[in-house]
C-alpha cells in the first residue's frame, strides 16, 4: 500500500489491508487533522481492500467529521462499489459522482 498526496487530496494505491492498516490510519488522520474542506481519498490506484481496510476508510471519514471536514471518496473500483453498496456504505461515505446500484455489474 503506498499513499501520496497532502491535507487535501490523498492518493492510495496497492492493497488497503490488515498488514497496511495502522499505516494507512496514520496518514489519513495526520492529513485529516492538518487540513481545512473536503479531504478527497482517490482510490484509482486501490488494488484491494478487506475488512480492516474498510474500518480505516470508516474511521478516517467519522475523524473528518469531527473535525468539520468531510471525506469524499474518488476513483472507487467496481469490486470495491459493490462491497459499499452491499454494506450500505454508500448511503454514508461521501463518493464522489456516487454509485448506482441498479448498474453495477453483477458477478
Amino acid at each position: 500500500m503506498h499513499i501520496r498526496g497532502d491535507h487535501a487530496e490523498l492518493v492510495v494505491g496497492g492493497r488497503l489491508d490488515i498488514r497496511s492498516a495502522a499505516d494507512a490510519r496514520t496518514v489519513l488522520h495526520t492529513a485529516v487533522d492538518s487540513g481545512q474542506g473536503d479531504l478527497v481519498l482517490d482510490l484509482t490506484g486501490l488494488d484491494s481492500w478487506d475488512a480492516t481496510g474498510l474500518g480505516v476508510i470508516m474511521g478516517a471519514h467519522r475523524r473528518a467529521g469531527r473535525a468539520n471536514r468531510r471525506l469524499v471518496l474518488r476513483g472507487v473500483p467496481p469490486q470495491m462499489q459493490r462491497l459499499l453498496v452491499a454494506t450500505r456504505l454508500h448511503r454514508i461515505l461521501a463518493i464522489e459522482g456516487g454509485i448506482e446500484a441498479e448498474s453495477l455489474p453483477r458477478v
